[in-house]
């Protein structure tokens, strides 16, 4: 699993004109799953994204997670974050999973953010065509991929 963790002040998501999805302060994550990934992912994953200190605490530091400063989290399915782009001009997708497999997966990792937040997790529509506008707050931008743990 691929994520790319932005640190927000607001994100919106609109499917067919119509918001789903907003939040203020939090993360706005973009989720790839590709074939391989397990539970064991989700587990890893959902605890690194939670714990992740990119909030300033009081001196300006960041030294606080989105736990700690009670945020959102929205999380929106990304199978474009498995682009191959090594051969020619036109990314291949051939790593990114199958909705038959990402879905359940995707539905598990927000489940999992949930049991670990304690909170409702916001999210996109699985497969639509999402117009998403955000507050990158810094800007914080952050990649975690869980197959590379150490």
């Amino acid at each position: 699993m691929r994520v790319v963790i932005q640190r927000v002040t607001e994100t919106t998501v609109r499917v067919n004109q119509q918001i789903i999805a907003s939040i203020g302060l939090g993360l706005f994550v973009l989720l790839g799953i590709e074939d391989s990934d397990t539970e064991e992912d989700i587990t890893w994953l959902s605890n690194k994204l939670l714990n992740l200190r990119i909030f300033g605490d009081a001196n300006g530091l960041m030294n606080l997670s989105v736990k700690d400063i009670s945020g959102d989290i929205l999380v929106v399915s990304q199978f474009t974050l498995h682009a191959d782009t090594r051969k020619g001009n036109r990314p291949s997708f051939i790593k990114a999973a199958k909705p038959e497999i990402a879905i359940p997966l995707y539905q598990k990792f927000i489940k999992q953010l949930e049991l670990y937040f304690d909170k409702s997790v916001a999210q996109g529509e699985f497969g639509a065509d999402m117009k998403i506008t955000l507050v990158n707050d810094g800007p914080v931008t952050i990649f975690i991929d869980s197959k590379n743990k150490t």
